[in-house]
């Protein structure tokens, strides 16, 4: 956070060339900022802002923060998902605060990415910015809107779910149609069977609850 306090300047050739002081948090005021789609976090202990002689505040302290998000997996495993995280400050209205990104949408993706782990089941695609004002019951106010688009990676689901399905569909169209006897088809059935029911409690454990429709292939 970067903001501005005109009662907070001085001139560094009477105070030994001090251009910038650290200080803690609370000894001025800071803007009290809040995530909408929060559910719980960690807060670090790195309460302390950066002064400079200009009045200029800069306030930063990490943490981490599990957010709420709608997943729509209609298309699972080759879903792609746009997760929100909205900022706000519903104790200043518009007229005392507004808050601006100091960096473009681009800079910021290209910074994220550095942070992101590659890695993991996400691709992070995309992030877009939207700075806008929400009317409430108590007045308007100030938000900026991060819109994260990500896109998974479906090698895993591929190896373990797609490609062993398929082959029980095959291996079954197979033994339907092929000179066995009716004994050895009942049993072959039997084991398909068994099989597809494996998997489809393999398919139950594995495929994202928050949804309002579910994926295609927990359809059929």
């Amino acid at each position: 956070q970067e903001w501005k306090n005109t009662l907070a300047t001085w001139d560094p050739r009477d105070f030994c060339n001090i251009s910038k002081i650290c200080l803690p948090a609370d000894t001025y005021w800071s803007p009290p900022i809040f995530i909408i789609e929060r559910v719980n976090g960690h807060d670090s202990n790195l309460d302390y802002t950066i002064i400079m002689h200009n009045g200029s505040f800069n306030f930063t302290q990490p943490f981490q923060v599990t957010l709420t998000c709608s997943l729509m997996i209609l298309k699972f495993p080759f879903d792609t998902q746009t997760c929100n995280l909205s900022i706000a400050s519903f104790l200043y209205p518009v007229t005392d605060l507004v808050m601006k990104t100091r960096r473009t949408a681009a800079e910021m993706m290209e910074s994220s990415q550095s942070y992101f782990l590659t890695d993991g089941e996400w691709k992070f695609t995309n992030l877009s910015i939207l700075e806008y004002v929400e009317e409430t019951d108590d007045g308007e106010f100030s938000l900026v809107t991060f819109m994260i688009s990500m896109e998974r990676r479906p090698t895993l689901y591929i190896l373990n779910l797609i490609l062993p399905t398929c082959a029980l569909y095959l291996l079954d169209m197979a033994v339907l149609f092929g000179p066995s006897s009716l004994e050895e088809k009942i049993n072959f059935q039997i084991a398909i069977i068994l099989g597809s029911s494996m998997l489809a409690v393999i398919l139950n454990n594995i495929l994202p609850t928050s949804s309002n429709k579910p994926p295609m292939i927990g359809t059929h």
